[in-house]
């Protein structure tokens, strides 16, 4: 057998950009996945799903060409049922033989936990790799992920996008193959406009090179830099940087094969107007790069990817200027017609604006809103009234026409808008951060008032999800809620804000209408907290750690988060398990026990060495730790407490604690409750016990 390299390339009809990227590694999945479960042996190497709008294509530097030997085993029946008396084959051997195309003397035996009994064993030639080659094709384009196939023809077969030329090379020969109506050979496509020929590829090594020649990049990594290359020329010729989102990124390399930049700009009038509605509308709408000065802020230039060297770029520049200047025009004629309006008359609008049929209208829940940011703002160093102020501003942008058009401007055009009536600049910025984080991975507001906002708007957001009974069920939730409850804990944790969070989601709640379904504070509390079990598990903290800070007291969110980290470094310390093992054994103790056990020890009662020693280690830690928990330093209160396990062993390897004399036995349980509390007044360890 031999090593070939294999190409593979399924030529369409411009594929969905979105989908292109998961498109290509299905594809390419499917085809390993079909080589390895026939036995094929294939070098992968640096091989990767290699694409276009108008292809997908897989290309590995070497696959076999042929299966290894088939082995094959098939078991029959026992000997008490293949025999006879006689130690003739009975019907049931016969059978069995027949089956396998062989005498039955030709059969061979082995042996079960049931006995011994007849086997067929058979070794066969392996397939050629071309033989087996379509069928791994048809496999692989079946599990591909395209909900709505498209049919086109009167064929009854479907894919993304209609079909119109299929590569299949195995070193340099073609491979037969038939597949969406098209047949295999080894000619492909160049660019549509700028490589009008036939590309014809004499083996796969041929393929990434000839492709490129005839102005087609179909590695994928490569069209991506090359257009951050041309998008960063451009800019810097420009005199600014460029802003390069992830995401258009993507979308422009799979929109183009051979990216060329184009250097455009808008009237300067323009950037009167919020530039994030003017980034939004290049970027959202027309794929476009924004140019950013020296201070970050939008420029009058921005960059155009077309996918062709045009003989005349001056025409396409102008295109794309064209295309973007009605957009920018309605732009800034709402945010004209939204300053004349004021936020004012902006808010009275709210009242008539239903936000949910059992909890009212948007300006009901700003004013639960303003109540909230008031309350929070006490407890946090911020200025209630300033508080309150932004949160009764906070929703008047969505009364706005820019908003209205570009629904991605809440808070931000509020934030303009606030500034043109000289607002407090604090209350603008505030009605803006209301809104982070905005996403996975987005920071936190950056100022207390912007938290205190956002803290606000998300207790109201839970509470009324819950009082409303729109509770997630599965994939459904349509408000949201495992977002904002995530960002309300990451801004309670990440701002610092030592507040109960229960006795915040209990102020929210009681604000909710009557109208809405009782609940009570603890689901909605129980809810945040299994929203912070997944923030944490993304940290590499483990559960059992997790379940061992909150099932303790803690004031606050940052002191759940000082805890979480002392309980991860206590787990490191060699004295760590036994001492968790010991506490688990203590509570299982006093659980057992009718009645209340007292922490009150009498040092006169004490029997055996162990006890006195034991006793004496706990006032000891206790002395110490004090101070340190007192402190939060919950480090160094655990690496305290770690020292006991020397007493606390040979109090369990020497002490009997339920004796007969319940005078001693209460003395006893009253050290170990002592003791117990202690070992969990940072975290109850026992969690970490197996």
């Amino acid at each position: 057998m031999a090593m070939r390299p294999l190409l593979i390339e399924l030529g369409t009809e411009e594929l969905p950009v979105k989908a292109l990227p998961g498109l290509a590694q299905a594809f390419f999945d499917g085809v390993l996945d079909g080589l390895s479960k026939r036995g094929i042996a294939f070098a992968r190497g640096e091989a990767k799903p290699l694409y276009t709008p108008r292809r997908l294509a897989v290309k590995l530097p070497g696959v076999e060409t042929e299966q290894p030997e088939q082995k094959s085993e098939v078991l029959g029946p026992y000997l008490n049922i293949a025999l006879d008396a006689d130690g003739q084959p009975t019907k049931a051997l016969q059978g069995f033989a027949a089956k396998a195309g062989i005498d039955w003397t030709q059969l061979e035996k082995t042996t079960d936990n049931k006995g011994e009994r007849f086997v067929h064993r058979a070794v066969k030639p392996g397939a050629q790799t071309r033989e087996l080659l379509p069928e791994i094709l048809r496999e692989a384009i079946a599990a591909m992920p395209i909900p709505k196939p498209m049919r086109w023809g009167d064929h009854d077969y479907g894919f993304a996008r209609p079909v119109h030329w299929l590569v299949v090379l195995h070193g340099k020969d073609v491979v037969e193959a038939d597949l969406l109506g098209v047949r295999s050979d080894r000619m492909s496509r160049g660019h549509r406009f700028m490589h009008d020929k036939p590309v014809w590829f004499s083996t796969p090594d041929d393929y990434v090179e000839s492709l490129r020649a005839a102005c087609v990049l179909v590695d994928p990594d490569e069209r991506r830099e090359r257009i951050v290359q041309e998008v960063d020329h451009a800019a810097k010729a420009a005199g600014g940087s460029a802003r390069i989102d992830t995401g258009i990124l993507e979308e422009v390399n799979g929109l183009t094969e051979w990216p060329k930049a184009v250097a455009c700009s808008f009237e300067r009038e323009f950037l009167a107007v919020p530039q994030e509605a003017l980034i939004a509308t290049m970027e959202a709408n027309q794929k476009f790069f924004p140019v950013l000065d020296a201070e970050g802020k939008l420029s009058e230039h921005f960059v155009g990817i077309a996918n062709i060297e045009s003989k005349d770029e001056v025409e396409v520049r102008k295109g794309y200027e064209r295309v973007i200047r009605p957009r920018f025009a309605d732009a800034k004629f709402f945010f004209v017609e939204d300053m004349k309006q004021g936020l004012s008359s902006m808010n009275e609008g709210l009242a008539s604006v239903k936000y949910q049929d059992k909890l009212g209208t948007i300006a009901d829940k700003v004013a639960r809103v303003a109540a909230l940011a008031e309350a929070v703002a006490a407890q946090v160093g911020v200025d209630p009234a300033l508080a309150r102020r932004a949160a009764e501003l906070s929703k008047a942008d969505l009364q706005s026409r820019l908003v209205g058009e570009f629904p991605e401007l809440q808070g931000i055009a509020g934030r303009y808008y606030a500034a043109v009536e000289n607002q407090p600049l604090d209350v603008a910025h505030a009605i803006d951060e209301a809104y982070m984080p905005r996403f996975a991975g987005d920071a936190i507001a950056p100022s207390k008032l912007g938290q205190v906002l956002a803290i606000a708007e998300r207790l109201d957001t839970l509470a009324g999800g819950f009082a409303a009974g729109l509770k997630p069920t599965g994939n459904k939730d349509p408000f949201a809620l495992r977002r904002n409850a995530l960002g309300l804990a990451r801004t309670l944790l990440e701002g610092g804000h030592d507040v109960l969070l229960h006795d915040l989601i209990e102020r929210a709640v009681a604000l909710q209408p009557t109208t809405a379904a009782d609940i009570g504070s603890y689901d909605v509390t129980r809810f945040v907290y299994d929203r912070l079990r997944g923030y944490y598990a993304d940290r590499g903290v483990a559960s059992v750690q997790f379940d061992a800070v909150e099932n303790v007291p803690h004031d606050s969110l940052p002191d759940f988060d000082h805890r979480l980290n002392a309980i991860g470094e206590f787990a490191k310390l060699p004295e760590a398990e036994a001492l968790a093992a010991a506490n688990k054994r203590i509570r299982n103790i006093l659980k057992k026990v009718e009645g209340e056990v007292t922490s009150k020890v009498d040092a006169a009662l004490f029997a055996e060495n162990a006890e006195r020693e034991l006793a004496d280690a706990v006032d000891g830690a206790i002395a110490d730790t004090d101070p340190m928990l007192a402190k939060r330093d919950y480090v160094a209160a655990l690496g305290r407490l770690a020292r006991l396990r020397p007493q606390v062993d040979a109090f369990f390897d020497g002490v009997m604690v339920n004796v007969d004399d319940a005078t001693v036995r209460n003395n006893r349980l009253a050290l170990l409750k002592r003791l117990s509390d202690r070992l969990g007044s940072v975290a109850a360890i026992e969690h970490l016990s197996i």
